[in-house]
């Protein structure tokens, strides 16, 4: 048990080592700001992250978006996200992205592809391959019709006679109950 220890603190020095130089690296580079999708098309919608900002809030300026991207905080990890737009007239290229977290300024770098046309094409069928038979389709518009005229007509005499006999009959069941229950001794 002894060398799994040291066998686990001597892998976390040596990964301490050698990220080290990397995250120097990275942050005298500036960077900072990460921008995804990092090769986006003209139009496409991208986020961008800021970790360990010692602010809440911040403002992202490139000249390739839109609008200025509003950062803030995301679930409490430190990192401020926000999300933008690729203006649709931008050329191809390298784009700077700037943020100013505090009073250090962060840069990042976006580069926006070739302006392809987007696939506007559905991926899958507008309408049903192999439709179920379940009605309506071209016959909704006509039970919508015929619906519509039989709502028009108000009752005649053939519904106020049907309606006057079920009454009745209702009548007469609710006093035969009540005839039976008088007869027994119960209510």
């Amino acid at each position: 048990m002894g060398s799994l220890k040291v066998t686990l603190c001597a892998g976390a020095a040596l990964a301490t080592v050698l990220c080290a130089p990397a995250a120097h690296a990275y942050a005298a580079d500036g960077g900072g700001v990460s921008v995804t999708p990092s090769s986006p098309a003209p139009g496409t919608d991208v986020t961008l992250r800021v970790p360990d900002c010692t602010e809440k809030t911040a403002v992202a300026v490139s000249a390739a978006f839109e609008t200025d991207v509003r950062l803030s905080l995301a679930a409490g990890d430190g990192v401020l996200v926000g999300s933008s737009r690729v203006r649709t007239t931008v050329r191809a290229g390298a784009y700077a992205v700037q943020v100013k977290c505090g009073d250090r300024a962060r840069k990042g770098t976006l580069t926006v592809e070739e302006n392809r046309r987007p696939d506007t094409r559905p991926s899958a069928p507008a309408s049903p391959v192999a439709p179920v038979d379940a009605g309506g389709g071209g016959t909704a518009r006509l039970a919508a019709d015929s619906a519509e005229q039989a709502r028009s007509a108000p009752p005649g005499t053939a519904h106020t006679v049907t309606g006057l006999v079920l009454a009745g009959i209702a009548a007469v069941a609710v006093a035969l109950r009540s005839v039976r229950s008088r007869s027994r001794g119960t209510d």
